[in-house]
């Protein structure tokens, strides 16, 4: 993607004074003089910053203003070691506020709306991002956060929700247990402004359909604000990114080397006016491509493809790279398949076995029809044997947060 001349402005402010301002980039930079950088090429010539990176800089290694300057900090969950700190000025949290705020309006959702936010709080970005987009706009924030599903349902009912924030894990648990209960009628709700995790199209029209609502994917990380620093709009699927705030890049996960655009590879991303925190060329690990044509709705604003998995999710059974993507799919062209899978790896007998289980309201040979196909179409698809077992709906785990689909057990 060619980068405009107002972006190359905003990222020669930035580099301008980074390693003086930020002792995480003193160190990252040494001898580097960002001031150097005057071209797209120039830029693209910088060092990557990785996750690891800023495992490194714990806890406020990162903090790029003085200490009386942060007004807040969130964290990643740190589930995968030690977590990242990520630091906040007034600013930065204002500027969050505002595209998030975009993000609704985008997304159709006015101050009129009465937005149930079921996403964590605490360090977490993501239930505060929705609570501060909804002030923001001047609509109605129910700020629930996760679990207690009878009082969320009630709720609901009572102050007459019309947008749900959720992950799409707990939509589903929701829209189950609304059409066990037969309570559909009662509840109000129009729009689903769904992220944290990746979701199949099979998955989605199940929510879509049961809560009877419009769905859309919200786009955001930890380490980049939050949540909110994307959506798509009410015309297309693919995500507009707000890129008066960032700079996106989409890169050859393996090599480094940036792709022709529209092809797939690893989302990177610059922040362009973040004060507390500034990320310079962050590797994201999410996988996706950039959009080049214009999208109907008009907006002038960078388009990516819904995320197909993250580089450091996939596995890989005899040779095969296998992402969530992939069983999503073969799942969305199986007959009587539901959306809801987990897949296990195993080393037995010395050989590597991949088992999916995925539920079904098949029953007798049916069932066995439907093993047989998703086998087949997985077969087919990814050139790999697997064993495809069918379970009854419900059986497998629903979180209130994010599922976990595939579980390597070999090591």
């Amino acid at each position: 993607m060619l980068m405009k001349d107002e972006t190359l402005t905003q990222i020669k402010t930035l580099l301008a004074t980074i390693k003086d301002k930020s002792p995480f980039y003193h160190q990252k930079y040494a001898g580097i003089d960002p001031r150097d950088v005057q071209s797209q090429a120039d830029f693209e010539a910088l060092p990557f910053t990785t996750k690891e990176d800023l495992r490194n800089a714990y806890p406020l290694g990162l903090a790029a203003v003085p200490a009386d300057s942060i007004v807040r900090i969130h964290s990643s969950s740190g589930t995968t070691g030690t977590p990242v700190i990520i630091p906040y000025t007034a600013k930065d949290v204002e500027d969050w506020s505002i595209m998030f705020a975009r993000c609704y309006e985008m997304s159709g959702i006015t101050s009129q709306d009465r937005i149930h936010i079921t996403p964590g709080y605490g360090l977490w970005t993501a239930g505060i991002g929705f609570q501060l987009g909804a002030e923001r706009m001047g609509a109605m924030a129910i700020p629930m956060g996760p679990g207690n599903t009878d009082k969320q349902l009630q709720m609901m009912i009572d102050l007459g929700s019309t947008v749900l924030g959720a992950t799409s894990s707990y939509a589903l648990l929701l829209a189950e247990t609304i059409a066990e209960r037969g309570i559909g009628s009662q509840i109000k709700l129009q729009k689903g402004v769904i992220g944290s995790e990746r979701w199949g199209e099979k998955m989605r029209r199940r929510i879509a359909a049961e809560l009877g609502v419009d769905l859309h994917d919200i786009y955001g990380l930890t380490e980049i604000y939050g949540p909110g620093i994307g959506i798509n709009c009410e015309a297309d699927d693919a995500i507009h990114l707000w890129d008066d705030y960032l700079y996106v890049e989409i890169i050859d996960p393996a090599t480094g080397e940036i792709v022709p655009d529209g092809e797939e590879g690893e989302l990177v991303i610059t922040t362009l006016v973040k004060e507390g925190a500034p990320l310079i060329r962050y590797r994201t690990h999410d996988l996706t491509c950039l959009v080049t044509a214009a999208c109907p709705c008009g907006a002038p604003y960078p388009r990516i493809e819904r995320l197909v998995g993250r580089s450091d999710d996939m596995v890989k059974v005899k040779g095969v790279n296998i992402f969530p993507a992939h069983i999503e799919e073969a799942l969305a062209a199986t007959t009587h398949a539901s959306s809801e899978y987990q897949v296990m790896v195993d080393h037995l007998q010395g050989k590597d076995i991949m088992t999916v289980f995925f539920e079904t309201d098949a029953t007798g040979d049916m069932r066995q029809r439907t093993e047989k196909e998703l086998h087949g179409i997985i077969k087919a698809k990814l050139s790999l044997s697997v064993v495809a077992k069918a379970v009854d709906l419900g059986d497998l785990p629903r979180s209130e947060k994010k599922t976990k689909r595939i579980f390597d057990n070999r090591y």
